[in-house]
């Protein structure tokens, strides 16, 4: 009953007389457009995009392009796009996966929605799951966009900025997922918006959508480096900081916890790091490290906030009293209690930018792909990509034989039957393609094979290299090929001669892999356009897979009815279980990606504020008004905690606005006493303002507004690659939090937020205390904070750039102004 409800209501069928409309639509064009010329039919191409920008959309659109192109096809490729490839097109433009058997022609399929969606001149990318399909589809479809007047770009890993720039500024740019993604994060990374390589992503059609959307997405993309000399930098900062006395050489506010330098600290750490100015630009992480290890020594004490346990830190929940293993301080905060404990000081911000595939293709304005399985992940890309498989049909009937599998007691059963039946159709002159999960097992049957003497070929991950030879010859007569997965996708043999008249390709597989969908790939590969072919599967209850799922009682079965390991079972039924087996842990490992998806989503809405913020910053000519803001919230929030039920600790704020926001002697404590606090705030925002109108008289306009976006660029990279490493450590230690009855996912999510918050306070702290006190030479350059490097062996190719030598005169802070006045420099023009 429920299988006939199901017929009825077939979503499917639905989706496929909608894309049959479009079919006949497009082929009641095709007279039309045989009988222009090759000018009129690319001069097609200006006529849409001007169609398109008076207002019609790509669905008005859509009839005609494909028109245009499968006429264009016929003549610049010879081929023709049947209308089941129009229907496929169809469904791509709607921003679904259009499920397409194997050598029904998926790339040919594509151009027709490719060309349609460039129309728009936002750009179309085609992913590829490497970088030789994507070459050699550029190479190969290229030739039909070109002839549409439309530009084609490739991006491989191994070109500089400005190739990989000219390739996405094509209409049609093809390239692999992982270079997409590494783009999109150096992009977030640079240091003016001029070297940004990819335009906004607007369409993208996914060949082999399955691959990369499921079976890539556990792994995220990681962009990899290391702070400058943080470790031996937090060693030093703390030599340095047992050596300064209370009151002398730092202020320590209780009711705040604030501690820092006064002006004899600062004078002290100029002469311990010779050198001349310790709010200079260049100094900002050495600055950073002495405020950090002063505040691990003043303010942060072993059994109270921390305890070192087995060598490490180990945070103290203030509220609970609990341990809290797996987080770390951030901003350098635990280094520096590291290096006052005596202890190993960890690498500092390991990770730079990271993001998730799933997050990545999320971003498109529309995605789709294609592939020849899907259908088994349907669930996963509706809900995860919002996307729905449609299933297209074929060109011409299936004729291959997909036959029951075989179930031997035993593996040394099952590969003696497997080479038995390998040499009687070898023997025949029928070709063979073996299909193994592991290299270990596709030398097992090589072995099987060498001793009946049959020349085979083997393609696994140790001979790679000549796997275009080895599938081109993979067709002909009596040809056999021992392949593990690699040759089950994308992978296209063609039959010899007078193969057809002896079985055509004969699919062999070695044991079932717990995705259906792989195993469904492999036997994909025979019976291509309606070509005969056959499919077997040969399982052994001591298969993983069988081990797993209740093998036992089989064994018992097989043994009582007196079966030998000769004799296999061969059952619909055996089958379904072995499919439902799948069906389990498919379903288990969907839960797994999707409950990696939830906790990345916390990091990707806070990747997309600062990334926002960052683009802001690089793209805009004035970003005073956005430090004129920030001043204003940290003076709220420093004048809030330094009072209290009216009363005003006045020395504590005196020193904090000394020594973060104003000049020394600025303000006194008798002016900061008897204010309300909004009283306090206006008083004490007049003064910053002043200083600021005054800095920026001094520097010049120009110059200010450039020293502006280095100081808010540096506070922003350097908080944000530390975020994403204590984000990380928060991640690797919160499934403990389980044993103490609460959701992990929830405790990840409300922490992330929390330390998410205290990251924005502390980039306003940064950058409002450098664009205050900082002096500035001739040092005004953007710079990296850390030299990032992607899980790819071939980035960093590119050349560095010359920079331009500089000269200047290093005036100390204590030495005689220049200009004559007799006073100190940092008295005279020297105040920061």
């Amino acid at each position: 009953m429920l299988g006939v409800l199901n017929k009825m209501f077939d979503p499917n069928k639905r989706d496929l007389k909608r894309l049959e409309k479009v079919a006949d639509q497009v082929e009641a064009l095709a007279s039309d457009m045989e009988k222009l010329s090759d000018d009129e039919l690319t001069a097609k191409t200006d006529e849409f995009k001007t169609r398109y920008q008076e207002g019609q959309t790509i669905e008005d659109l859509q009839v005609e392009a494909f028109a245009v192109v499968r006429e264009a096809a016929r003549r610049v490729l010879g081929l023709y796009p049947f209308r089941v490839q129009i229907m496929g097109a169809a469904a791509l433009n709607e921003g679904n996966i259009a499920e397409m058997k194997t050598g029904e022609g998926k790339t040919l399929t594509s151009t027709l929605a490719v060309y349609l969606n460039a129309l728009t001149s936002k750009g179309v990318h085609v992913v590829t799951v490497n970088e030789y399909l994507a070459s050699r589809d550029a190479a190969e479809m290229g030739q039909l966009y070109e002839f549409l007047g439309m530009k084609v770009g490739l991006n491989l890993n191994s070109m500089g900025k400005e190739e990989k720039r000219e390739a996405y500024e094509a209409d049609v740019t093809y390239s692999t997922n992982n270079e997409l993604g590494f783009d999109y994060l150096r992009d977030n990374m640079v240091l003016y918006n001029e070297h940004k390589v990819q335009r906004p992503l607007h369409f993208a059609v996914i060949d082999e959508v399955d691959s990369i959307l499921v079976d890539e997405a556990r792994t995220p993309l990681i962009i990899s480096g290391q702070a400058a000399k943080s470790q031996e930098l937090y060693r030093l900062a703390n030599r340095f900081v047992i050596t300064l006395k209370k009151d002398e050489d730092y202020s320590f506010d209780e009711s705040t916890k604030g501690v820092v330098l006064t002006e004899a600290g600062i004078e002290a750490a100029e002469k311990a790091f010779s050198i001349d100015n310790l709010f200079d630009l260049q100094h900002v992480t050495l600055n950073h490290a002495i405020n950090q290890s002063l505040k691990a020594h003043v303010s942060m004490h072993n059994d109270v906030d921390y305890v070192v346990e087995e060598g490490e830190v180990v945070i103290v929940d203030s509220f609970t009293g609990r341990l809290m293993k797996g987080r770390r301080y951030s901003d350098g905060l635990h280094q520096a209690i590291e290096a006052k404990e005596g202890l190993e000081v960890q690498n500092e911000s390991m990770t730079l930018a990271t993001i998730t595939f799933q997050n990545y293709f999320r971003m498109y304005e529309k995605l789709s792909g294609m592939t020849g399985t899907a259908k088994t992940e349907e669930e996963e890309f509706r809900n995860i990509y919002n996307m729905n498989v449609i299933a297209i049909p074929t060109n011409k009937p299936i004729a291959r034989d997909d036959r029951p599998d075989l179930i031997f007691a035993t593996m040394d059963g099952k590969y003696k039957a497997v080479a038995e039946d390998i040499k009687e159709r070898h023997e025949k002159g029928q070709p063979v393609l073996v299909g193994t999960v592991a290299i270990e097992t596709s030398e097992i049957i090589s072995a099987f094979l060498k001793k009946y003497g049959i020349p085979h070929n083997v393609l696994n991950a140790k001979n790679h290299e000549h796997e275009a030879e080895i599938i081109l010859d993979a067709g002909k007569k009596g040809a056999v090929t021992i392949a593990t997965n690699m040759a089950g996708r994308g992978t296209d043999i063609k039959l010899g001669d007078h193969i057809q008249e002896v079985g055509g390709l004969a699919v062999i597989g070695t044991e079932r892999h717990e995705s259906r969908r792989i195993d469904n790939q492999l036997r994909g590969r025979s019976g291509r356009q309606g070509d005969p072919g056959v499919t077997q599967f040969y399982l052994s209850l001591e298969d993983e897979l069988m081990r797993r799922f209740g093998s036992e009682q089989m064994k018992s079965m097989m043994t009582k009815l007196g079966m030998d390991d000769s004799t296999p079972i061969q059952s619909k039924m055996v089958s379904r279980s072995v499919e439902s087996a799948q069906k389990r842990v498919e379903g288990n490992n969907f839960d797994s990606r999707k409950r990696l998806l939830q906790y990345d989503d916390v990091l990707r809405q806070q990747r997309e504020v600062i990334y926002k913020e960052r683009n802001d910053v690089l793209s805009s000519d004035n970003i005073r008004p956005v430090l004129e803001g920030m001043l204003n919230s940290v003076i709220e929030r420093v004048v809030a905690l330094h009072i209290d039920e009216n009363t005003v600790h006045a020395k504590g704020l005196k020193d904090y606005l000394e020594a973060n926001l104003l000049p020394e002697d600025s303000v006194t404590v008798a002016e900061l006493q008897g204010k309300s606090q909004e009283e306090l705030q206006s008083f004490i925002h007049e003064l910053v303002i002043a200083r600021y109108n005054e800095k920026e008289q001094e520097m010049s306009e120009d110059r200010m507004r450039e020293f502006e976006k280095v100081v808010l660029l540096r506070a922003i990279d350097t908080k944000w690659m530390d975020h994403i490493d204590a984000m990380d450590q928060l991640r690797n230690g919160i499934h403990l939090r389980a044993y103490g009855q609460t959701d992990p996912l929830r405790e990840y999510q409300a922490e992330g937020f929390a330390m998410f918050e205290d990251m924005l306070t502390a980039i306003e702290d940064d950058a409002t205390k450098y664009v205050m006190k900082a002096e500035i030479r001739n040092n005004l350059e953007r710079e990296e904070v850390a030299k990032g490097q992607a899980n790819n062996p071939k980035e960093g190719s590119e050349p560095a750039r010359k920079k331009p030598i500089r000269r200047s005169v290093n005036i100390g802070r204590n030495d005689p102004c220049p200009c004559g006045s007799g006073k100190k420099y940092k008295n005279c023009h020297g105040k920061a």
